[in-house]
């Protein structure tokens, strides 16, 4: 079960998080969670160099080394890099210590300042414990969820999720998997395609 616009109430337990950015223009910031994945990502890559589309990518550490010449790719393109633990660890269920070590191991590979937590999971004290090591953290959520990973979902509704929810300022979460492949393919450049006419721009984080 998930939500594809964030709710309130997580929004109000964990306001230091960033769950969209300014409304007042017309700006979306579509994200990757992930990759780097061979076919994948490169695909996103070319469709949004298609559009002239900049945007985030929260890479997993150990596809980064699994793939090293496709993260190089992202960089080179001008799109912004995150960190997304280097094994994709749920925090609610990861010891504390165990959690910021993997974290660290990713971030020796990505630099960022950027991080969001596999599957949106993560404990108030991770976050106080990991913004004492990096003060300048953002943890990075969304407000539109577009359900590419769910291998149920036509991917024409997946389409109409992130349209239908999408607007100034949106955090928009695609996933550059091969899971989320066959729905990723039809909604990327269709999403694209649609708030490009509407005069969007999208910018990396």
């Amino acid at each position: 079960m998930y939500l594809v616009k964030s709710p309130l109430l997580l929004k109000w337990y964990y306001p230091s998080l960033t769950w969209s950015r300014s409304s007042d223009q017309k700006v979306i910031y579509l994200t990757f969670d992930d990759g780097p994945i061979p076919d994948v990502t490169t695909f996103v890559l070319k469709t949004l160099k298609s559009f002239n589309a900049k945007a985030t990518f929260f890479c997993i550490g150990d596809n980064i080394c699994k793939h090293p010449y496709i993260f190089e790719q992202i960089k080179n393109d001008g799109h912004s890099i995150g960190n997304h633990t280097f094994n994709h660890l749920k925090g609610w269920v990861t010891p504390d210590d165990v959690y910021l070590e993997n974290f660290q191991k990713c971030q020796e590979l990505t630099g960022t300042n950027l991080f969001r937590p596999p599957y949106g999971r993560i404990k108030r004290s991770q976050i106080t414990k990991l913004r004492s090591m990096l003060p300048d953290l953002n943890i990075v959520m969304w407000n539109v969820l577009s359900g590419d990973f769910d291998i149920e979902l036509d991917p024409k509704k997946c389409c109409s999720n992130v349209i239908r929810n999408t607007g100034n300022g949106s955090i928009v979460v695609f996933h550059d998997s091969l899971k989320a492949y066959e729905r990723l393919t039809y909604a990327l450049p269709e999403v694209l395609k649609h708030f490009s006419k509407m005069g969007y721009r999208f910018d990396s984080l």
